[in-house]
Parts: structure tokens; C-alpha cells; sequence
């Protein structure tokens, strides 16, 4: 295959594409395999994908042949192939195709689903409407929408009156974000809620609202959900239900009415409190001086003055605007509360026996808090909820670190998933694990409690317990997905690999093979080894970038994969853009190996 490109009008490049020979590994394996042959047959590959592969003694000579089957009718369309084994390029197009041999395991869910939810980390929307920044964004329900049908298990509305005040809208408050009605996101939600996952979805309320337009709500939330809308028996719950107790079933998480403020306008010294969002947010992580004004629109206060820290049920005279008793339909669908107790963290943190709850801290918040809290943040995710949402400065919707909630035990980690960037690409991976179905069984140890009550502190030392090795044989596809001159104007692209763990602060690294270039089907043939201490936690984050001398170097594709969920042996791994959308034919071939 000959490429050119074109210098000037009177000179032209010209490069000659190179075949591209399966790996050596690749031919050893078969040779051996094959013994010596030119064919492969079924009980030779059952063979492979027992020894190599380790798929484990169920794979029958049956199964085997099912496979070459598959890759010869894919592979020889034109007449009903009569041969029933596999040539070497017929083996390596099997070991090089994602459909065939894909890096992680079942898409099924495999995990146990049938303790509390609290027990599960949870894929977590934030601001779920937006669809774009933080500032100046249209609201939509399409954002809810593209996040439901990725898995997400829960989705954040805010919730304001509209300008007539008889009717509610959602939109991210005290910005210029465009409104979207309710009733539109709510009909959405019932739509598209199981299309992923048939575990159940979660709405987060934060709401502005009249003890008219709350009950006005709980009448949307009816009618729209009917017997899907999941009542609790009881005001609070003492231990929360399966998610395979809840399946196909909404939940709502809010503040109990009674703590809202209804957002009035207040004359005089007062009118600072106009737009007040009392919600469940902490006041224990505030970053400083400089960016004080940081806060998540669920924070408590809009300024971070000791006027403003105020309790303001306790300090102002109880009117019905400001007091209102709440509508009991309302408060009754409320499944999760939300809230939290007067007082420090230390008390916030502290569990009661009697009830479950959700507590909300903002990243800046928990990093902090994990300082000299951290076993109590651990003891805490054992039985309440906690979500962990980005700090208010992170107008262009782009995302933080979300290992710190996950080695802390939070379940809801919350995200723009309307963003983009590293950390939006370990949350796609992350929740790659359990079939994809939005929850994912956190680690015994986080849940384990030992003597004198002790938990997993996640401060302390711990030895290697795995090593995960990873070769990075070749890549391919992106002649099919790019145009010529996407990457270099002048030659063909420079393609390197960069490959790493996303984890634990003790596992996390990247390295990088050497760039080859000007091939559009490069071949490196590199092996890494990663020692891991938290196995559980981690992610193999692969990236590739096109090497470029004078700019910043090009985007080739990316993803990332949950480790315990890695299939050993030589496996296809599909690359995805930035924005976390599957490429139709890049990928690269790699082998995984625990040691």
C-alpha cells in the first residue's frame, strides 16, 4: 500500500506501506499448537485457550469449534468455507479482533447483587441536565439521556420555580444555564433508566421549591413512575435494600423538606439569603482565601462569611414562607435522605444504628477530611452513603481524582459525565467491571471489621500483593478511522503507546514504548510490569499519542480497564476518543500476565 503527500506543488512524499506480520509470539504459539502444521484445529485451539488464554477446563472441543467457525464466516464470505481450521492469519485476525477476544471478562453481571447498597460503588452523574459547562450551558434532558444509556445508576437534578412560579424547572441556579422542564427530564429518566442496567436508577434532588411546588413534584414523580417508584415502608431505613431487591425501580434522594429554606426574596440586610441552597453539603473542606467563593451549587452557603454560616431556622423568626411544614407525599418518597447532623465532621461522620443516610463532601472536602478521618470514612461507607462531588471552580465541567473516594469507600463519586479528560476515562473503566450494570461490589476489605473495631486504614502500607505484566504487541485501524493528513501533513504518523496504572498512590505510574515512525500499523513489541499493592482498585490505563516535534503531540485513542477484570493471555484491546466513544477499528494487540 503506497501512500504520498504532498510537500509543495512540486514535490511529493511518497512511503510504502508495510505488511504487517503477526508477532513473533504470536507465531511460535501456533506453530506450536499446530505442532509444527499449517492448520489449526479445534481441540489444538481448545488447547491455547486453556493454557495460554485461561479459559479454564469448561471450554469443550465444541466451543473451540464454534469459534473457527465464526472467524472463518467472517473472514471468507464469499462460498460456504468447507475447510474447519484455522491458518496462521486466520489465528492471529482471531487473537487481533475485539469482538472475538476482548481484554475484560463476561459482560454479564457476575458480582454478588444482593447486599445493601451501600456496599457497591455506584456510577454517579453530576448536574446531570448540562450539557456543556457550568456557567452558561443549555440544560437538556439528552445529557440524562446519553448518561443512562452508558450505565450511569444516578442522576442529579436541581430543581427551581419557574419564572410564573406554578410550575418547576431544572436548571443549575444562580448561572446562565438555560432551563429544561421537569416533566421532559423526568419522562426521559422512565424511557431510557433500564436500558443499560436493570438495577436501580437514582435521582438526586436539590430543590428550591414551595411546599406547593414540592407537592406538585411528588405528583410528577407519581404519575410518571407509577409502581417503579420505589416507597419505603418507613421514614429512614435502618439498612438500605439490593440493588437486586430494587431492580427496574427509582429511588429518590433528597433532604427531608423540613431543612429547606424556601428561596424568597428578603428585604434588606437579609437579601443575601435570597438564593440560599440549604442542602446537605459540607462546610469542612473550604479551599482558601483566594477561591472561597468554590462551592458546588449543593453547598450551604453562598458565601463562606460567618453571617452566611448561620443556621438560619434557628437565628431568623419562623414564617410559613421561610418555615413551611412539608407536604408528607413528598417527603414520603423520599427513600435516601440526605443531610447532615450540626456539629463537625467528626460527628457527621459518626454512624447511627438505627437509620441509614447520605452525606455529601466536596472533593476539596475529602481530601482533607481523609487527613486525620480516614478510618472513619471507611467505618462510615460501610453502611451510609457517601457522595463526593467537584468543586465549584471546575466551571468547564472537567473532573478530579476519583480513587481518593473509591480507597475511602464512597459510593457515589460524582462526575460530569458531559466533561472529559483522564480522570472522566478511569470512571468509564472503573465502571467497565460487573457487566457494566452501574454497580460495582467494593472490596471485602473495605467492608471487613476486625478486632477492637478496626477497618482498613487507607493511609497505611501495605506489601505488593500482585504484578501484573503487560506487552504491547501492535496497534491498527487508524488508516480506517482517520483521514490521511489527521495526524502529519507531510508523512505518515509517529505512533508511541503510553501504558499504566490508575490507583492506589503507591501503584500509580505510566511508562511509554518508543515511537515508530511513519507507520500507520506500528509495531513495538514492549513488556511493563506493574506491581500492585491494592489489585482491587486498580485500572490499566492505555493511551496512544502521535509523536510531534514542533506541537503538542496528537491524540490516537485511549481507555481503561478494571485489573481484576483482565482476561490473562494475548488479547484485542479497543481504543476510544476523548470523549470516551469506541473507535470502529482502532485497536491494539497486547498480553496480560499475573505474577
Amino acid at each position: 500500500m503506497m501512500s504520498s503527500y504532498r510537500i509543495c506543488v512540486c514535490f511529493t512524499r511518497r512511503f510504502q506501506g508495510v505488511e504487517v506480520d503477526p508477532p513473533l509470539d504470536v507465531r511460535e504459539i501456533f506453530k506450536k499448537y499446530a505442532q509444527g502444521g499449517s492448520h489449526l484445529t479445534a481441540d489444538q485451539l481448545r488447547r491455547f485457550l486453556v493454557e495460554v488464554q485461561g479459559g479454564g477446563d469448561c471450554i469443550s472441543v465444541n466451543d473451540a469449534q464454534g469459534i473457527v467457525d465464526q472467524v472463518l464466516q467472517k473472514r471468507h464470505l464469499i462460498t460456504k468455507f468447507a475447510r474447519h481450521t484455522l491458518t496462521l492469519d486466520d489465528f492471529h485476525h482471531y487473537l487481533f479482533s475485539p469482538e472475538f477476544n476482548p481484554p475484560i471478562g463476561s459482560q454479564q453481571v457476575h458480582q454478588d447483587m444482593t447486599a445493601p447498597l451501600s456496599h457497591y460503588y455506584i456510577y454517579t452523574g453530576h448536574n446531570s441536565y448540562l450539557t456543556g459547562n457550568q456557567l452558561s450551558s443549555d440544560c437538556s434532558d439528552v445529557p440524562i439521556n446519553e448518561s443512562l444509556k452508558r450505565g450511569v445508576r444516578v442522576v442529579e437534578l436541581d430543581l427551581w420555580p419557574n419564572s410564573t412560579g406554578d410550575n418547576v424547572n431544572v436548571l443549575h441556579g444562580r448561572t446562565l444555564t438555560t432551563p429544561v422542564r421537569l416533566g421532559k427530564c423526568l419522562k426521559s429518566i422512565k424511557e431510557h433508566a433500564f436500558s443499560a442496567s436493570p438495577y436501580p436508577v437514582i435521582i438526586t434532588l436539590e430543590d428550591h421549591l414551595t411546599p406547593a411546588l414540592q407537592a406538585k413534584v411528588a405528583q410528577m414523580l407519581t404519575e410518571t413512575f407509577g409502581d417503579m417508584l420505589f416507597r419505603p415502608k418507613s421514614e429512614s431505613l435502618k439498612e438500605f435494600p439490593s440493588p437486586e431487591k430494587l431492580k427496574y425501580r427509582i429511588i429518590v434522594s433528597t433532604k427531608p423538606p423540613k431543612e429547606y429554606l424556601a428561596a424568597k426574596s428578603i428585604k434588606g440586610k437579609d437579601k443575601k439569603l435570597q438564593e440560599i441552597k440549604d442542602s446537605d453539603e459540607d462546610e469542612w473542606g473550604k479551599e482558601p482565601l483566594d477561591i472561597r467563593n468554590d462551592h458546588d451549587d449543593d453547598n450551604m452557603s453562598v458565601t463562606d462569611t460567618s453571617e452566611h454560616n448561620l443556621d438560619v431556622e434557628n437565628n431568623e423568626e419562623c414564617t410559613h414562607e421561610l418555615c413551611p411544614s412539608a407536604p408528607s407525599t413528598y417527603k414520603s418518597l423520599i427513600a435516601i435522605h440526605a443531610g447532615k447532623p450540626k456539629g463537625g465532621l467528626k460527628k457527621a461522620l459518626k454512624v447511627d444504628p438505627d437509620k441509614v443516610r447520605r452525606l455529601s463532601l466536596s472533593e476539596q472536602a475529602l481530601e482533607k477530611a481523609a487527613e486525620s478521618h480516614g478510618t472513619d470514612i471507611v467505618r462510615f461507607t460501610q453502611k451510609d452513603i457517601l457522595r463526593v462531588y467537584p468543586k465549584g471552580t471546575r466551571f468547564n465541567s472537567s473532573n478530579y481524582k476519583p480513587i481518593i473516594g473509591w480507597m475511602h469507600g464512597a459510593q457515589m463519586v460524582a462526575f460530569n459525565m458531559q466533561g472529559y479528560g483522564k480522570h472522566l476515562w478511569s470512571m468509564h473503566g472503573m465502571f467497565r467491571s460487573n457487566g457494566g450494570c452501574g454497580y460495582v461490589k467494593k472490596p471485602d476489605f473495605l467492608m471487613n471489621v476486625g478486632p477492637d473495631n478496626h477497618v482498613f486504614d487507607p493511609k497505611a502500607k501495605l506489601p505488593v500483593r500482585k504484578t501484573l505484566k503487560v506487552k504491547v504487541y501492535m496497534g491498527d485501524g487508524w488508516h480506517l478511522d482517520f483521514k490521511k493528513t489527521d495526524f502529519d501533513l507531510y508523512s505518515p504518523p509517529d505512533f508511541y503507546t503510553r501504558v499504566g496504572i490508575v490507583g492506589v498512590p503507591v501503584d500509580k505510574i505510566m511508562k511509554k514504548t518508543k515511537k515508530k515512525e511513519d507507520n500507520w500499523r506500528p509495531v513495538w513489541e514492549e513488556e511493563f510490569s506493574f506491581p500492585l499493592t491494592v489489585p482491587e482498585l486498580a485500572l490499566l490505563r492505555v493511551e496512544v499519542n502521535e509523536y510531534d516535534m514542533s506541537e503538542k503531540d496528537d491524540f490516537g485513542g485511549q481507555t481503561c480497564l478494571p485489573v481484576a477484570e483482565l482476561r490473562q493471555g494475548i488479547r484485542a484491546v479497543p481504543l476510544f476518543n476523548r470523549k470516551g466513544e469506541p473507535y470502529k477499528s482502532v485497536r491494539l494487540l497486547m498480553q496480560f500476565e499475573f505474577i
